[in-house]
């Protein structure tokens, strides 16, 4: 499994445009590990039971205002408390000024003190979305990752089964590559995996008789995208005549990775098979499926029948 992830300090300063007011060394150095933030407006009575000093803390309005209505000895004692504690960064919201306290405070217990242009509230709910993807528990797994018609399909097999190929195929069909051969999988809500590429090969193929080839520069920017909820799995293999493959589709086939479950699909590859066109209806009947259309039942209600649908579910760790 994924172990803990760090995210530094520079990417959120440059990702959300923060003004450094005080910085005590390199904020590439400053590495964040937490995905919840803390308002501390509590901290600021006094109350310190249950408070999480990893946390990045924000100062909005609410606690500006209350600042604001205390005396400056009240305020030295319960800012220099709130200090002490060295959290990894406190942000000032709504481009407020800061008390020449917090300056005195963050120099003396090396605290970066950074203010934002943003509402408190749109500030906090971007900073959690962007550490829940950026801190997620990950995988990396050999495939290829790309979306078609808006679902994002992981393509998965041996090597040499065709997955790039049947991959450049749609792409030149107008669908968007996202990842080839080393797909980066991220874990951002129980529910929810994002797939993207490594930075060293984004937007690379290799096409066994051609070599490397750079889909973004070949195909243009609209055929590529840097990263896509994964909502299909479909392993491809070679056809074995003695294997019964599914020709219903009543039983749900599911892979889990990371704890979560994705629809999956096993597809067989001979020659003849136009892979592209079977990818394309198994992402939009797979679309169907999660709007609630089921068509092999449907035809079983047709033919007056009645088969018991059941769910198969594969871990990662076989997969």
């Amino acid at each position: 499994m994924a172990s803990k992830f760090t995210v530094g300090l520079d990417k959120i300063i440059n990702e959300f445009k923060l003004e450094e007011i005080h910085l005590p060394k390199d904020a590439s150095e400053i590495q964040i590990d937490e995905t919840d933030v803390t308002r501390p407006g509590l901290q600021l009575m006094g109350f310190y039971e249950y408070f999480n000093p990893e946390r990045i803390q924000i100062i909005g309005k609410m606690e500006f205002a209350y600042l604001s209505t205390i005396d400056e000895a009240t305020r030295q004692q319960r800012l220099e408390a709130l200090f002490a504690q060295r959290m990894p960064a406190l942000v000032i919201s709504r481009e407020l000024p800061y008390f020449e306290e917090m300056l005195e405070l963050a120099q003396k217990y090396e605290v970066p003190l950074l203010r934002s242009k943003e509402s408190t509230s749109n500030f906090i709910s971007g900073l959690i979305a962007f550490l829940n993807v950026n801190l997620a528990p990950r995988i990396t797994r050999h495939g290829v990752l790309i979306e078609i018609y808006g679902e994002g399909v992981f393509i998965t097999g041996e090597s040499g089964v065709g997955k790039s190929e049947t991959a450049i195929e749609l792409v030149k069909r107008g669908h968007r590559l996202v990842a080839d051969d080393a797909v980066e999988i991220r874990k951002v809500s129980n529910d929810t995996l994002v797939g993207s590429s490594p930075d060293n090969i984004r937007h690379f193929l290799e096409l066994r008789g051609i070599g490397i080839i750079n889909a973004r520069r070949l195909f243009g920017i609209g055929a590529v995208k840097n990263r896509e909820n994964i909502e299909l799995i479909v392993e491809m293999e070679q056809w074995n005549p003695e294997k019964i493959y599914d020709r219903m589709g009543v039983d749900t086939q599911y892979v889990s990775l990371l704890g979560v479950k994705i629809p999956s699909l096993t597809i067989p590859v001979r020659p003849g098979r136009n892979l592209a066109v079977i990818l394309e209806v198994a992402a939009m009947n797979n679309r169907q499926k999660k709007m609630g259309y089921n068509a092999a039942n449907d035809l079983l209600e047709h033919l007056g029948l009645d088969m018991e649908s059941k769910e198969v579910i594969k871990d990662y760790d076989t997969f």
